[in-house]
């Protein structure tokens, strides 16, 4: 196989991240914006030993399955990358991605996984969207989203998952840009003032929260941008980030009117969010999401519940509620003071939070007062739990844990370890938070259904890829 080849071949399957998968004489070919039941024309573009990855030309003979997508730059924008499938196909392929890595890496081989909960207009479903300034060739103000596996910004200021508010305070801010001259970040340079535009809007009462991310320690003209942004905003604030780095915000918050926080309803508890603070993006969903993790928690009002990565303490004030305490654990303090807000502003008197690593805090607390806990609700990142905080859990015994999941893969990994501590998965339930895109969120059920000591030895801070191998290898030889 070479580069450059063009190959006519039919899609049979999708990767986890929704490239269509071909064979070109046994040789497997991964096509962006194809999608399974397509005959295509692709062009080899990269050739690995066992593998290519091929540019859609043509699509021959259309899949059942295929529809012409709604966003005009759906193909080289790398926001969405299931807009030429349909909804109805988007859930079924979310639903078996679960299933696929529960029973390959969790080795969960019972069907505990429910139908996907979908959405039923999804469409201007997220709150939240972070836009990056670049300059053209031509020397315009580019504000947009990156190109897929780049950091080419496609221009974009109406995004049909995003708010379309959204236009008005970008258009506002390209015109200051303009006026005053103010340069677009560039990234080889390390030059340029605006990296990027974070805004957040509240679906409870249509106020947006601004934040510039800038390149300098303080923002030019600030003032002249607060009389040109819509009344919409009530909340205007810059990041300083100085470093070149992919992260986006950077360490200081700085306001420059309204409120340093927007706030929003959900499971009628009311949360105040700052700028740096995780929340999650698609509203409608979270109210089903959340609403699921109660019902796992099966509270009855005399549990102590632990809420690792809390984040502003939506799932912990949800849980106080129904719990006799609550405790709550985030690494960014700026959420922290949220959390601790959020719970004099509803009137909530059984929750205290931690600001740290749950990694730390958990190992620590344990270490220190010996408590137990009868729930615990885990929602990390897209890398999964750390190997000490989950050999501290299953040392604190709690009958359930509840695990909220961005990422099928590590989600099995950590529940193939506590499985190994004497945990089953009971339930899990996937949650489409993301339509068009392919990414899934999850949320399982876990109940301690054995006595094993968790001070067993058990090899667990491993990377997730020397996890697949370790569990092939102990398929092979049965060591």
């Amino acid at each position: 196989m070479k580069k450059g080849q063009i190959f006519e071949i039919k899609i049979e399957d999708m990767t986890d991240e929704g490239a269509g998968i071909g064979k070109a004489d046994g040789y497997p070919l991964f096509v962006k914006d194809a999608v399974p039941g397509d005959v295509i024309r692709a062009e080899l573009i990269k050739d690995k030993k066992t593998y290519g990855y091929g540019r859609l030309l043509e699509v021959c003979e259309a899949s059942p399955d295929r529809i012409v997508p709604k966003c005009p730059i759906a193909r080289p924008c790398g926001g969405c990358q299931l807009q030429a499938l349909s909804y109805e196909a988007q859930l079924v392929f979310k639903e078996n991605k679960v299933k696929a890595a529960l029973k390959r890496i969790g080795g969960v081989t019972f069907d505990k996984t429910e139908p996907v909960i979908s959405m039923k207009d999804p469409w201007h479903y997220r709150n939240k969207a972070e836009y990056p300034v670049r300059k053209g060739k031509d020397g315009r103000i580019l504000i947009g989203f990156y190109a897929g596996r780049t950091h080419s910004v496609i221009e974009c200021e109406n995004c049909l998952i995003g708010q379309e508010a959204d236009a008005q305070v970008l258009g506002a801010v390209k015109r200051w840009m303009n006026e005053f001259g103010i340069e677009p970040y560039d990234e080889e340079a390390g030059t340029g003032t605006v990296r990027h535009v974070m805004i957040r809007t509240s679906f409870a009462s249509g106020e947006q929260m601004v934040c510039l991310v800038v390149n300098t320690k303080k923002l030019p003209f600030a003032n002249e941008l607060s009389r040109l942004l819509p009344k919409t905003v009530t909340s205007f604030s810059y990041s300083v980030n100085l470093k070149k780095t992919n992260v986006i915000m950077g360490d200081r918050t700085v306001p420059v009117f309204g409120e340093a926080f927007l706030e929003d309803v959900i499971c009628g508890v009311r949360y105040r969010i700052s700028p740096r603070a995780f929340y999650q993006v698609n509203p409608a969903q979270t109210e089903k999401l959340y609403a699921k993790a109660l019902e796992y928690a099966g509270l009855s009002g005399n549990e102590t519940v632990w809420d690792l990565y809390c984040g502003i303490g939506t799932i912990s004030l949800i849980m106080a509620k129904k719990a006799k305490k609550v405790y709550g654990v985030e690494i960014i303090p700026e959420a922290v003071k949220n959390a601790r807000e959020n719970a004099v502003l509803n009137d909530i008197n059984n929750a205290e939070f931690f600001a740290g690593r749950a990694e730390d805090v958990l190992p620590e607390h344990f270490a220190k007062t010996g408590e137990k806990a009868d729930v615990i609700v885990v929602d990390p990142p897209r890398k999964g739990c750390d190997g000490s905080l989950l050999h501290t859990i299953a040392l604190m015994a709690p009958k359930r844990l509840v695990y909220v999941s961005c990422n099928p893969a590590t989600l099995a990994r950590d529940v193939s370890i506590m499985r190994e501590f004497g945990y089953e998965v009971k339930k899990v339930q996937p949650v489409d938070m993301f339509p068009w895109t392919g990414h899934v969120e999850s949320i399982a059920l876990l109940e301690r259904v054995s006595n094993r000591k968790a001070d067993a030895k058990v090899h667990i801070d491993v990377d997730l890829e020397d996890y697949y191998r370790i569990k092939d290898a102990q398929g092979k030889d049965g060591k």
